[in-house]
């Protein structure tokens, strides 16, 4: 449970976490499989579909909560249940504690439930003189050890069996084998005659059916059954956003949840509970049957058009499963009470502002969470939205806002970066790097080598190298960003000279400035209109056939990133929309559209890896394309481990989480040296800045260029 008070401290325990080896590999062994069991379970469904199916149908249960709340109490009272539903966490904590005391138990069994870890239900009620064991494995264990859950799904993942073994030690008094089907049987055997002699049980619900008064719960070792059908008293525990309103809507998450979870085709126990059972032990032969729904601020957040997708939510955890971060911290530092993604947001909500703000800041924007997501929520999108709410309730801190000043004035940008083309030279050592930075500027940056102003920016160069073309079948806009104008403008000649193979018409319109992805990383969001508004009257849409840009962070922004900006206002939105029809990324547009081949290249077998930048293959949804240019060319294509991982870079995310930064891009720089080629391509500037600074740094030769880079070397006739 991630509790710091401020960013210094949080980073802290950031370096604790990193420092956790065998937590390390036990995530990243488990992310790695992940991928294969999420990809073997899903290989004969239509997962798009069916994840767009359940999105649009919790959306419709969501609009309606309070009529199916309604629906669901009818029904479950007829069949004997008492249904309650507290508006806040407290009011929930008190009406179990009062069902257990009107029904004088002493004992309680609980099985797992993420909305009563959310409420903190159990300190309450041991609060209240009662004893409550946790009967999940994994919430036992982390029970026995006073933690939280690591992971909603998995809640004990960070631990090894040794630390399981000395923790079963202490608890039975006995010395414990390692062996894991051994240490199951002891917490079988301590923990069922805490069934038995149980006065009350508590479970979490998957799904609450309005049309019977059903519940259903999900589990793969059947002590939800044994807490349920054993104790006299049972209580079900959910938030009201698991109300759904039929079966059929439940069978259709089902469907999806374990395959998204942990890669199963089903749970090993699905159980539907209706009503009331016979029970010899209590006075009436019927046991007594409550289900408490907790608000705490859902209905509120239903009723948010941007923040209502959160309680689309089915609680997989696969937002976890795919988080480069997770994978290197762990949940306890990557969340409160919910983990990952999800948790980001979530805290903000039922948890407040103070503990979810340094929280939203740990995040690369990579977009993995989104792409797996089996409800389809925009989790980069609201983890941003969040930080942005939070700035503007406690105040910009003065860098961010400054940023927010510098960026959406052009010509003080600009100014500022040909400045430091000229104040850099005592620093460069005539290398195309920073050599000798101070030390204050270069704290906890010192992990890659950072790379020098051009001498000459690309918008100084372009009079001389643009194109002429008389009888054009297209005309476009480039759109360098701010890397490849005033870093790597070799990066846009290349793209020039491949693009000049075909008759476009190129223009470079000056006015153009930064994306705005930046300010959108910092929380600063009334900049970022202010730029975006700027760019698109800097490139008239309408003048063109396609905008293209050789920076996949760019061109994912521009697309999608400027109609959210706008979604509020309608002429500004339609322009938006406008302006991102045009955008295109330099591999999509080279290989779709001007559709050039292997006949266009020539050159000897090169060795070559792909990076897969976050913003090209999962905010764009470009994968093919740069691959197979790069095939076309003549390059020896060799792939390298997960090509689609983040490098770490996140843009002012290496800054702030410069640690993180670190590991990712080491873990990067491993599996592209495992690959057996000797240079390596992508199509982001970014992602070019943070690899080939990395094995700068290390001392390794290894090229690292743009995909235009490469094309435009191998091209047949060059201009």
């Amino acid at each position: 449970m991630q509790d710091a008070t401020n960013l210094k401290e949080y980073r802290k325990q950031l370096h604790e976490a990193l420092a956790n080896d065998f937590q390390r590999q036990a995530l990243d062994k488990f992310a790695v499989a992940y991928r294969t069991s999420r990809a073997n379970a899903f290989a004969d469904i239509d997962a798009p579909e069916l994840i767009a199916e359940i999105a649009a149908a919790k959306d419709a249960a969501i609009d309606h909560l309070e009529e199916l709340f309604e629906e669901f109490k009818r029904h479950a009272e007829a069949a004997g249940t008492t249904v309650h539903l507290a508006a806040t966490a407290h009011e929930a904590n008190e009406i179990i504690a009062r069902i257990a005391k009107d029904n004088n138990v002493k004992t309680i069994v609980k099985s797992k439930s993420m909305t009563a870890e959310e409420i903190h239900l159990n300190p309450h009620l041991e609060g209240e003189g009662l004893e409550v064991t946790e009967t999940d494995l994994g919430e036992w264990i982390i029970q026995l050890r006073d933690e939280g859950p690591s992971h909603m799904v998995m809640p004990a993942i960070h631990l090894s069996r040794y630390q399981v073994a000395d923790l079963f030690t202490e608890v039975t008094q006995k010395k414990q084998d390692v062996d894991i089907q051994k240490l199951v049987k002891v917490a079988r055997r301590e923990l069922r005659p805490k069934y038995c002699q149980a006065d009350m049980g508590i479970s979490g619900v998957n799904f609450a059916i309005a049309a019977t008064g059903s519940i259903g719960v999900i589990t793969n070792e059947g002590n939800a059954r044994l807490t349920t059908t054993l104790p006299r008293v049972h209580v079900a525990i959910a938030g009201i956003d698991k109300l759904v309103p039929t079966l059929h809507d439940a069978l259709r998450i089902i469907k999806c949840l374990p395959k998204n979870a942990t890669g199963q085709a089903i749970t090993s126990y699905v159980t539907w509970i209706t009503g009331a059972v016979p029970c010899a032990a209590t006075a009436g032969d019927k046991k007594v049957k409550h289900i408490v729904f907790v608000d705490n601020g859902r209905l509120a957040m239903a009723k948010d058009p941007e923040f209502k997708q959160v309680l689309r939510c089915i609680r997989c955890g696969a937002c976890a499963n795919v988080c480069p971060i997770y994978r290197m911290v762990g949940g306890h530092k990557y969340g409160h009470v919910y983990i990952g993604a999800i948790g980001l947001v979530a805290t903000y909500f039922f948890h407040g502002r103070e503990k979810a703000k340094n929280l939203v800041q740990n995040c690369l924007n990579c977009g993995a969470c989104k792409a797996v997501c089996a409800a389809g929520i925009d989790l980069p999108m609201l983890i941003k939205e969040v930080h942005a709410r939070i700035q503007d309730e406690e105040g910009h801190p003065l860098y961010s806002s400054a940023a927010g000043a510098v960026l959406k004035n052009r010509k003080l940008f600009h100014t500022m970066l040909k400045s430091a083309r000229l104040l850099q030279k005592p620093v460069t050592g005539g290398t195309p790097y920073l050599r000798h930075l101070p030390m204050f500027l270069m704290k906890d940056q010192d992990f890659r080598a950072l790379p020098a102003i051009a001498d000459e920016a690309f918008r100084d160069r372009w009079e001389k190298i643009r194109p002429r073309v008389d009888k054009p079948e297209l005309k476009v806009a480039l759109f360098s960003g701010c890397v490849q104008d005033f870093v790597y403008p070799e990066q846009m000649e290349a793209a020039v000279a491949v693009i000049a193979t075909k008759p476009v018409a190129m223009e470079f319109p000056m006015r153009q400035s930064c994306c705005g992805l930046p300010l959108m990383m910092l929380g600063e969001k009334e900049a970022g209109r202010d730029l975006a508004a700027h760019n698109m009257n800097a490139i008239d849409a309408q003048d063109f056939d396609y905008i293209v840009t050789l920076c996949a962070s760019c061109a994912s922004y521009l697309k999608n990133g400027y109609k959210r900006l706008f979604k509020d206002d309608p002429a500004m939105s339609y322009k938006a929309a406008q302006f991102g029809q045009r955008v295109i990324d330099f591999s999509s547009f080279v290989h779709d559209v001007l559709g050039l081949t292997s006949e266009a290249f020539v050159g000897p077998e090169k060795a070559v890896t792909y990076h897969a930048p976050c913003h090209l293959c999962r905010g764009l949804g470009v994968t093919e394309a740069p691959r197979a240019l790069l095939r076309d060319a003549g390059l020896d294509y060799h792939p390298a481990t997960e090509e689609d991982v983040c490098c770490g870079f996140g843009g002012t995310f290496s800054v702030k989480f410069p640690e993180i930064s670190k590991e990712l891009l080491q873990k990067k720089i491993n599996n592209l040296k495992a690959s057996g080629a000797t240079a390596m391509a992508t199509d982001c500037p970014g992602c070019i800045m943070q690899i080939r600074g990395g094995f700068e740094r290390e001392g390794t030769t290894f090229e690292v260029r743009h995909v235009a880079e490469y094309l435009a070397a191998r091209l047949k006739h060059k201009k």
